[in-house]
């Protein structure tokens, strides 16, 4: 059955084809479980990313809404995540309404970007991000966000440092100062988290009795739910000081109700300080000012959510997930969520891999978890001024500990030391500098090992003999192309192989190679010119009919081709029976198009 205009224009619309009543208490019950958690995560990650805590409720509920409709991949769940809220908070520290206006604006821009990304199928632009790369910007992060909870964890007020290392000098100077109750209750939020987090490895086992399951099902909601639990429990616990008149922690405050007006992103603002000739005067920013702040984080937000919502998709959907189609519903996603005040937004793994544990079947997951969310907004936010922040905290370090991906490092140390060292650049140029130069860094490092790798293609050097003993040099590419700045090296070693072996043939094996570039046919033409002054023939082997029109249109009359080892072995007697010497001429090809290949006597030699 075809696609109706409906789901053309809202490809999302196509669950509902067979929606039935099983669907939708799958759906609800994976709505509300999902809820449960990005309930106390969205308020930590406002508070992360330098906002109140209601921002973080905004921008949970939009993203469910329209992947429910644009989206391919029932799992992902889109809202805050840890990342986007630490660069998020780069730009909402000057105070007043300018750290929230920042924020908006930078997701209705990011979900522009996105949105042009889906147009031009910039999409594949992620793959320039290698996996090491990735885990060490990820990993990095996770300790610049973890570091940036270490004063609120134990209570401790005042600045701090603007980066990882002045963070970190700034708690232990501070420490002194710590309260007692936030240290505790931070400390052993944690520890009640982790444990809760074990509880999900308990399986059941598929006989097991009716109160066997039950005890499993309720490990896994308590695992699941187990922020959300931390969270009130914590708050009960400060409520209850506060109606005896104590205020042993540090509470969240005031957090507004309702739910938020529908308005066009702000393009001004007003800086508070920072402006005027003693730069403490208010700033005014119009549009062209506030693209000036957010700077690159105008391209690097898109592209690490791009980045994070492209993995999540591929790993609970697969090969049958359309990566256009992905960009659009985030790019949407963070557009509509910037009319409703929500800062930048991506898919989440950890709560997309709740989603799926609790069964969801559809998308439409995602609008129950939007409409708890708007409920906790209308109904919830008085009590939400109780929650320590404390336990807050709790909840980033305990999510974002999963996030050092250390695991890797092993198998790269035995498979492939250079992966590690973009890696390692981008994670230690992220904690001292800044995990934008970090990314970038890493990168352009992984980018150069490419070049290099172009530049000094592996060439394997043997010396070869024929059936009937004529011994001749062969270079053998390993490696698909052969471009311009690998000439020079091509000329080095083959040079170096005749002062090693004498003025014995040249077979040039282009078996392995698919692409050649005119400036690389030159240089062969080079090599062959050099060569026949030293009375030393160039012969190309087994070449395709691409690399050949262009090796032939390059030499000309010049090229000397074979297409298999009879073919070889038949020139190379040719020119021997010549005395030594050869005539520059076209080889008929094939000359024996039936004729079986027979494997030369190679002996390996040093080509370093």
């Amino acid at each position: 059955m075809g696609l109706s205009r409906v789901e053309r224009v809202l490809p999302g619309t196509r669950w509902l084809r067979g929606y039935t009543g099983e669907f939708m208490v799958a759906d609800l019950i994976a709505g509300i479980t999902v809820g449960l958690t990005v309930l106390p995560q969205g308020l930590a990650y406002a508070t992360l990313a330098g906002l109140e805590p209601q921002y973080g409720l905004y921008s949970a509920f939009v993203g469910g809404v329209v992947y429910a409709l644009m989206g391919g991949c029932r799992e992902v769940t889109i809202g805050p995540t840890a990342l986007l809220s630490l660069m998020t908070s780069r730009h909402t520290g000057f105070g007043g309404n300018s750290g929230p206006q920042l924020a908006i604006l930078l997701c209705f821009l990011s979900g522009i970007v996105e949105l042009l990304m889906a147009v031009l199928r910039l999409g594949a632009l992620v793959d320039l991000i290698s996996l090491p790369v990735t885990v060490g910007f990820t990993s990095a992060t996770a300790l610049i966000i973890g570091a940036s909870q270490l004063k609120a964890l134990l209570g401790i007020r005042g600045g701090s440092g603007s980066g990882f290392a002045s963070t970190v000098r700034t708690v232990i100077a501070n420490i002194p100062e710590a309260r007692v109750a936030d240290s505790i209750l931070g400390i052993v939020s944690i520890a009640i988290l982790l444990a809760l987090r074990k509880l999900k490895d308990i399986k059941t086992p598929p006989d097991a009795t009716g109160g066997r399951k039950a005890f499993g099902l309720f490990c896994w909601l308590v695992a699941t739910a187990r922020n959300a639990l931390v969270v009130l429990v914590t708050s009960f616990i400060a409520f209850y000081f506060d109606q005896r008149g104590e205020r042993p922690f540090i509470l969240t405050g005031t957090v507004k109700s309702g739910i938020p007006d529908f308005q066009l992103p702000p393009f001004s603002t007003v800086l508070p300080s920072g402006g005027g000739p003693n730069g403490t005067s208010p700033l005014e920013l119009g549009f062209t000012g506030m693209i000036e702040e957010l700077g690159a984080s105008i391209a690097l937000v898109p592209i690490i959510a791009v980045l994070g919502n492209v993995a999540i998709s591929k790993a609970f959907g697969g090969s049958g997930i359309n990566p256009t189609r992905e960009l659009v519903a985030l790019s949407l996603s963070n557009i509509c969520g910037s009319f409703f005040s929500s800062f930048p937004v991506t898919g989440s793994f950890s709560r997309s891999a709740v989603n799926h544990a609790s069964g969801v079947k559809t998308p439409i997951g995602g609008i129950y978890t939007g409409a708890l969310v708007l409920l906790a907004l209308g109904v919830l936010t008085p009590y939400f001024q109780y929650i320590p922040k404390a336990a807050l905290s709790a909840v980033i370090i305990s999510a974002v500990i999963f996030m050092i991906e250390y695991e890797v490092i092993r198998p790269l140390w035995r498979c492939s030391k250079r992966e590690l060292i973009p890696g390692a650049v981008t994670f230690v140029l992220s904690l001292i500098v800044g995990v934008e130069l970090g990314l970038l860094a890493g990168v352009l490092t992984d980018l150069a090992f490419v070049v290099y790798r172009t530049a000094r293609p592996l060439l394997t050097v043997t010396v070869a003999n024929t059936a009937v003993g004529m011994e001749y040099i062969l270079i053998r590419p390993n490696h698909s192309l052969i471009y311009f700045p690998a000439v020079e090296w091509v000329r080095n070693v083959t040079s170096k192989a005749i002062k090693q072996h004498g003025n014995i043939p040249v077979v040039f094996d282009c078996r392995l190679v698919n692409e050649f570039d005119y400036t690389a046919a030159t240089g062969l033409q080079m090599l062959r010119k050099e060569l026949e002054k030293k009375q030393i023939p160039l012969i190309v082997y087994g070449s395709s009919s691409e690399v050949r029109k262009l090796l032939q249109e390059t030499l000309k009359s010049s090229l000397l081709e074979v297409t298999n080892d009879d073919e070889l072995e038949t020139l190379l007697r040719d020119i021997s029976t010549a005395g030594g010497k050869h005539e520059l001429r076209d080889v008929a090809t094939p000359l024996l198009a039936t004729a079986s290949e027979r494997s030369p006597s190679v002996v390996e030699i040093d080509d370093s």
